[in-house]
């Protein structure tokens, strides 16, 4: 949708609160009035954007993840496409990193609920590793999973504060090393 597009486009140029509705439908290419036919108001449509971009997002990640043999391997894939979506899209990459850490507290609830999906595959593959034998038996699950989310989300932060100064991309295999290193069984 090209005012979800435009949106990206407006807020990372301007900020979320320096993003008028007007702008947006200027990007756009829509009247103004337009805007409001889709969404409620701006926060609405920085929501649907997370929710369009997410949503886009893990269909493809199930596709590429199935495609793999293993945890191991799918956690990989996982960590090289979460980084390859964003170093592909630096506006997104601000507002996702930057612009979404909003302080309202029902926003961070729906932010949350979008959000909830993609850390539901991140538990699966920490499942699968444990019943493959790749990761040890008695994890803590929702730890880990908040360990592997919060260590891509801290890389790709770092790397947007950084103004993109670095390839991301070549970030995904250290990462992944160290988070396997981790959960990995001691032979």
């Amino acid at each position: 949708m090209q005012i979800i597009e435009a949106a990206v486009k407006i807020i990372a140029e301007n900020g979320y609160h320096g993003s008028q509705v007007s702008k947006i439908a200027s990007k756009a290419g829509v009247a103004d009035g337009t805007i409001y036919l889709y969404f409620k108001n701006k926060e609405d449509i920085l929501v649907s954007v997370f929710k369009e971009k997410m949503g886009q997002f893990i269909d493809k990640a199930i596709e590429s993840i199935n495609k793999q043999k293993n945890a191991h391997d799918k956690l990989l894939v996982l960590i090289e496409m979460h980084f390859k979506q964003l170093a592909e899209d630096h506006s997104l990459a601000v507002v996702t990193q930057l612009e979404l850490r909003q302080s309202k507290i029902d926003l961070r609830i729906q932010i949350n609920g979008i959000l909830k999906p993609y850390l539901t595959v991140i538990d699966t593959i920490i499942m699968e590793g444990i019943q493959e034998g790749f990761y040890q038996k008695d994890l803590n699950t929702p730890l880990v999973r908040q360990m592997i989310f919060g260590t891509m989300d801290e890389i790709v932060t770092n790397w947007v504060m950084k103004e993109h100064r670095y390839d991301l991309m070549e970030q995904a295999s250290g990462v992944h090393s160290l988070l396997t290193t981790g959960l990995s069984v001691n032979k």
